[in-house]
């Protein structure tokens, strides 16, 4: 039993962080936290 309750929190921490990386992607934030300026894949994040 405890496997179970332990596989649904789990699931649902994973859930919770793909939906806040699709509202944030949504939004236009960066995904990785850094600056997009200095990074050397800046341009292929953020298409214009």
């Amino acid at each position: 039993m405890a496997t179970v309750i332990i596989g649904i929190i789990v699931g649902l921490v994973i859930f919770l962080a793909a939906r806040q990386l699709h509202k944030d992607k949504k939004k236009g934030k960066s995904l990785c936290g850094g600056k997009c300026s200095c990074c050397p894949n800046g341009c292929a994040c953020h298409k214009e």
